[in-house]
């Protein structure tokens, strides 16, 4: 399917996608790619992943459902601190934030926020 046949939310996501490729061959020549901080938003959860897309496994996964926190600002703030946490666990320091198709504001920016605060570096 073409670029012009899909749906706005498709087009974004693509472009983001794409725009991450770039960056990362930008910075990193030798292709040594950072793992990508991927995050799914619902009307009720919010969902993350820190993905090594090299090796294509999850390396730390959090979300508001096995929280039980809820689907407010705080409960997204209480996601990313928790991926943070799984991920330096893991040996990650450094990712590359992927939102998706999701506007930048309200839970997914309360998400990253939160991941920042627990010592991921994007």
């Amino acid at each position: 399917m073409t670029l012009k046949r899909k749906t706005p939310a498709q087009r974004r996501k693509l472009g983001n996608r794409a725009k991450l490729r770039r960056v990362n061959l930008e910075q990193n020549p030798n292709r040594a790619i950072r793992p990508r901080l991927s995050v799914h938003r619902t009307n009720k959860q919010i969902y993350v992943q820190v993905i090594d897309d090299v090796k294509g496994v999850t390396l730390a996964s959090a979300s508001s459902m096995k929280m039980k926190a809820g689907h407010s600002v705080d409960a997204a703030k209480a996601v990313g601190e928790a991926v943070a946490k799984a991920a330096t666990k893991a040996g990650v320091k450094k990712v590359q934030f992927d939102r998706g198709a999701f506007l930048y504001h309200g839970r997914i920016k309360a998400l990253a926020d939160g991941a920042r605060d627990g010592g991921l570096e994007f």
